[in-house]
């Protein structure tokens, strides 16, 4: 079966979909692997870094393309730089990141082409679907990046330092959102020595929170405020009420704001109003990390760094792919992992439609098996 892993087209996405410690696992598993030319060079992956794990290199896409049965992506397929995808894709499974509900007009041009689509943020939250799961490789490390991003921004230093000139205090920093990228910033900003607080509606996270040494922020007499399958849900308007008058009290003593808050298949939930960004300190810092996604601060603007009364409120984009060496090889694991969900004594020869992990990630279906696709 032909694996392809072409160059991903978006400006400023640095990742590419298998790494070559990767390739030598897909062989076995009955794969040929081809990549495009120079797809990995931006995540510091060579061409004969891939040639050595024994990849095959297509320096033409319609070569790369030809046959393919199984296609790996980061991003969502698109029309750019002169090259339009889903004029390549045929008669293949695509394995990619999609977010539907958000990209309509991608996802409605897939829906007219023969192929299988797995969106892989789609993984459902079980125990053994975690090594599967590229949102939460991907969230660990963006979570870590906004902290180092954050420091570099901020004019002050984030431990405490006793000098003979005086003492620095610590940098206080908030963390919103006590998932994967949560805790992963929780963890960075402590190792840089702040003070970190950290705020979630979901009570259950309290207890990783404090493990990592945060002191949990929470509202009193809420729920559970997660849904069955473990992620936050929308919120009562009283208990939002009682969020926005703690937050408001907290936000205006931190240093440096970190907002991780998503809700699945809808906008970000606002939390951060501009009446909170004006009580802050001067100096300080938001990091955004769902602009993308709307934002939880009413100021945030996707991919840029507002500046509001000498406040800094950053937008990021795409901060997985700064750190593309890392983010490119957890996904490519997370990929494997799942195609070895597929396997039949080590091989793969098509995907295990009664398995929940393939039915809860598969958004189009029109071929079941590989070896009989357009039949």
């Amino acid at each position: 079966m032909k694996l392809a892993i072409p160059t991903e087209i978006y400006d400023g996405e640095n990742r590419v979909g298998i790494t070559p410690d990767c390739v030598p696992t897909l062989i076995k598993m009955g794969f040929s692997v081809h990549i495009q030319s120079n797809a990995g060079i931006l995540s510091s992956f060579t061409d004969d870094d891939y040639k050595r794990s024994g990849a095959k290199i297509s320096s033409k896409l319609s070569e790369l393309y030809k046959k393919a049965d199984l296609v790996v992506k980061i991003q969502r397929p698109s029309k750019q730089k002169k090259i339009n995808e889903f004029n390549l894709l045929k008669d293949c499974s695509l394995l990619t990141l999609l977010y539907e509900q958000k990209f309509k007009v991608e996802f409605n041009l897939l829906k007219k082409l023969k192929v299988n689509v797995f969106a892989l943020e789609k993984m459902p939250r079980i125990s053994r679907a975690q090594s599967m799961d590229v949102l939460s490789s991907q969230s660990n490390l963006s979570g870590y990046k906004a902290v180092i991003d954050a420091a570099s921004e901020f004019n002050k230093a984030f431990p405490l330092m006793m000098t003979s000139a005086g003492t620095v205090a610590p940098a206080k920093v908030l963390i919103i959102g006590a998932g994967v990228a949560g805790l992963q910033a929780i963890a960075t900003a402590k190792r840089l020595g702040a003070v970190v607080l950290s705020f979630d509606v979901r009570a259950s996270t309290k207890e990783q929170v404090e493990s990592l040494g945060a002191k949990f922020v929470e509202v009193s007499g809420g729920d559970s405020g997660e849904t069955s399958s473990g992620y936050a849900k929308e919120m009562s308007k009283s208990y939002k009420k009682k969020q926005a008058k703690l937050l408001e009290e907290t936000i205006k003593k931190m240093d440096i704001v970190i907002t991780t808050a998503l809700i699945p298949g809808k906008p970000a939930p606002r939390l951060i109003s501009k009446k909170m960004v004006e009580s802050m300190k001067v100096g300080s810092i938001i990091v955004d990390l769902a602009s993308e996604f709307g934002g939880n601060c009413e100021l945030t603007k996707h991919g840029e760094i507002v500046n509001f009364k000498s406040k800094k409120i950053i937008g990021p984009r795409n901060l997985a792919a700064t750190v593309a060496q890392d983010s490119s090889r957890l996904f490519s694991k997370n990929v494997i992992n799942f195609l070895k969900n597929s396997c039949d004594s080590g091989k793969f020869q098509k995907f295990n439609w009664d398995d929940e992990v393939v039915k809860e990630t598969c958004v189009i279906e029109n071929f079941r098996n590989s070896k009989s696709k357009g039949k």
